[in-house]
């Protein structure tokens, strides 16, 4: 899926719809951003275990120390994990290398804009997000623009104009 689709916002939907079936819930923002950082995959499941523990002086040192600690402080845990924007095989090794890392009835949501990680993590389900067609482009554009799921009369060409640009992207509307 391409970027400003829609895909984090979703996933925190999903995330607040079903976080209070979970003993312990995590959202990582930016896994792709963040993980570029010298230590960002440390410091990532460092968060993770901060979220999970309620310790901020969990101090990892390396991703395969991380990968221990995790395994072995979560595996008995219900928890609920996004990972967002996900767009590297090691990313999700270090930071859900598989369902026994988790206790029974966990969830791990990841987005990514890359169909290949999902066949090679094994991905159970997947859900695709589509562009916005024109006429939900047409709506989205017009409660942002005049307040009112209709446009104003005099914008025709100008609103046909940003959508056609837009390509039924949300975060460009």
């Amino acid at each position: 899926s391409i970027g400003g689709v829609g895909k984090t916002t979703i996933a925190k939907a999903v995330y607040n719809l079903i976080a209070d079936q979970f003993e312990s819930c995590i959202f990582l923002a930016n896994v792709r951003e963040r993980s570029k950082q010298k230590l960002g995959l440390v410091q990532l499941q460092e968060a993770l275990l901060y979220e999970v523990l309620g310790r901020d002086n969990v101090k990892l040192g390396t991703t395969d120390r991380g990968i221990n600690v995790i395994k072995s402080r979560l595996q008995n845990k219900r928890v609920l994990l996004v990972l967002d924007d996900v767009d590297q095989t090691e990313q999700l090794e270090a930071l859900a290398g598989g369902p026994h890392w988790f206790g029974s009835g966990s969830r791990i949501i990841f987005t990514t804009r890359d169909d290949h990680l999902l066949v090679s993590h094994g991905v159970q389900y997947t859900y695709k997000v589509k562009e916005l067609s024109y006429v939900d482009s047409l709506q989205l554009f017009s409660w942002h623009a005049f307040r009112n799921p209709c446009p104003q009369k005099g914008y025709k060409e100008f609103i046909s104009f940003v959508l056609n640009y837009a390509k039924g992207l949300p975060l460009a509307l």
